[in-house]
């Protein structure tokens, strides 16, 4: 099997949203500078233009600056709706090396690339579209095409 190219596995991103973390606030918000860092990773790998990476996050059009804040490894939102997103973007991550352990390529291409599930529409368009849902869709139709 390849070489995991995000790490965030090994850095504990993917593994909850912090909530059980024994050391409170502090505890998140390192969770989150870890999540940041991981999240801009995926990115990277997945090739993802700027205006795809804020609709996935869910950030304005012209949120550049959060993008940038992410990379310097600045924490990702404490907001539900940031973390839930970030969930979904490493589930996704997780489910496509789970379907395609050997094709690197195909992991990386599988957001932007039209899909018969979606009705010949990109992954990331879905999401553009319908938002956390669509995300959520996105995901729950790899966990379907693993068999869960």
């Amino acid at each position: 099997m390849p070489r995991d190219p995000l790490s965030y596995k090994a850095s504990g991103a993917g593994q909850g949203h912090g909530r059980d973390a024994p050391h409170g606030v502090e505890r998140s918000k390192e969770r989150r500078v870890v999540f940041a860092k991981a999240v801009t990773r995926l990115f990277d790998f997945w090739q993802l233009g700027v205006p795809e990476r804020l609709t996935l996050l869910g950030l304005a059009p012209g949120n550049r600056l959060a993008l940038q804040r992410y990379a310097r490894g600045e924490p990702i939102a404490a907001s539900r709706d940031a973390l839930d997103r970030v969930g979904h973007l490493f589930g996704i991550q997780k489910s496509l090396e789970l379907l395609y352990p050997r094709n690197a390529e195909l992991q990386q291409a599988w957001m932007t690339s039209p899909n018969r599930k979606f009705h010949g529409r990109r992954p990331v368009d879905v999401v553009e579209t319908h938002g956390l849902p669509g995300l959520a869709l996105v995901r729950g139709t790899l966990d379907v095409m693993r068999g869960q």
